[in-house]
């Protein structure tokens, strides 16, 4: 018994002497729980809307101070007109619009009833439904309270219509999300053990002393993976569209010319992390584990990011899916050319130059 105890002992040490293990233990936990915790939330918060008050009467103004003051609401701007309704939809600056008609006060008070029009953008379903259900629990919250005090009860009618997708599928949702995490993980799996395999086999000093340079190296290394995924995602948006019905309303050349964008993206990622490490299973622990709950949480795949706390917010700031997701909605559900999504495009050129910029240093580190 004391020899297995002495052990247990030994065992002990060495693990608190591992400071990898003791991160592993103690501080993924902590990680998981906060990530968890801030970003599965099933409550509407700080939704995005914009309104457009043709009535701009008291009774307009009170129900729309009602539904801000709420908490679940955050009013981005008043709209002009009807024309500017599916602009700032296919912009994507809110998420949901509510329109006031004409003397609305007046047919309330008279007719008994009127009429707000709350449209949705339908391309994240889930959303869509709860910003509606919230919005039609404080337009019946709003006439409960008002008829109290009237001898004669009058009705606010909502009239609620999907953009986008108007049958509230699911699958519209999720088939770009999930193309981005296949790309994601696939194209940086198979690069992130490129390099490292050089390294292990020991055939990595005849590439550094062969007569390519560090860039061509690494784009020799990434042009195979490029193609063979491009054809991989072309496979992908075909079985979407054929099995699934996902249409694709914008340009196909465009959304083939942004998913090879994104696809050089993860491919030059996967080669950083491979320059970077020295064994292959690190490579790939990195590449599956560090990737895989990041672009499920935070890339707006499932959990709204606008819900999560502005720490998290910003740390989905720097995730590539993020932005491709924002792409593959506004070419397929949407329609959008390059004009409304071309700063998301310029982040994944930027990205894209940064990993290779890296990767390349750090050859030449290794030259030196």
């Amino acid at each position: 018994m004391k020899k297995f105890l002495g052990f247990v002992r030994k065992e002990f040490h060495h693990i608190f002497r591992d400071r990898r293990t003791l991160l592993i233990l103690f501080g993924m936990p902590v990680v998981q729980l906060l990530l968890f915790g801030y970003v599965i939330v099933n409550d509407l918060r700080n939704a995005r809307i914009a309104v457009l008050d043709l009535a701009s009467d008291q009774v307009s103004r009170e129900i729309t101070g009602k539904i801000i003051s709420s908490g679940f609401f955050r009013l981005v701007t008043y709209l002009e007109s009807e024309r500017d309704i599916h602009e700032v939809l296919k912009q994507g600056q809110v998420r949901e619009v509510i329109i006031f008609e004409k003397d609305f006060a007046r047919k309330l008070q008279s007719d008994g009833r009127a009429a707000v029009q709350v449209i949705a953008d339908a391309s994240e379903p889930n959303t869509a439904r709860m910003m509606v259900n919230y919005t039609q629990g404080i337009l019946m919250s709003y006439t409960l309270e008002r008829n109290r005090n009237l001898p004669q009860a009058a009705a606010i009618i909502p009239e609620v219509r999907m953009e986008y997708n108007p049958e509230l599928k699911g699958v519209y949702m999720f088939v770009p999300g999930i193309i981005a995490m296949l790309l994601t993980l696939i194209c940086t799996l198979l690069t992130s053990i490129a390099i490292t395999r050089e390294k292990e086999l020991g055939t990595m000093e005849v590439l550094l002393v062969s007569p390519l340079r560090p860039v061509q190296i690494i784009l020799g290394k990434v042009t195979p993976y490029l193609l063979l995924s491009l054809l991989n995602a072309m496979v992908i948006l075909l079985m979407a569209n054929l099995v699934f019905g996902v249409p694709v309303v914008g340009s196909v050349v465009l959304l083939l010319a942004m998913t090879m964008l994104y696809i050089l993206t993860a491919l030059s990622l996967g080669i950083l992390i491979s320059s970077l490490t020295g064994s292959q299973q690190v490579a790939m622990m990195i590449s599956m584990v560090g990737l895989l709950l990041p672009t499920i949480l935070l890339s707006g795949f499932i959990y709204p990011i606008e819900n999560m706390p502005l720490w998290l917010q910003a740390i989905c700031h720097v995730m590539p899916p993020k932005y491709f997701i924002t792409i593959m909605k506004d070419i397929m559900l949407m329609g959008n050319g390059l004009m409304y999504f071309w700063k998301e495009a310029v982040v994944l050129l930027f990205m894209t130059a940064v990993f290779i910029i890296l990767s390349v240093k750090k050859f030449k580190i290794r030259l030196s």
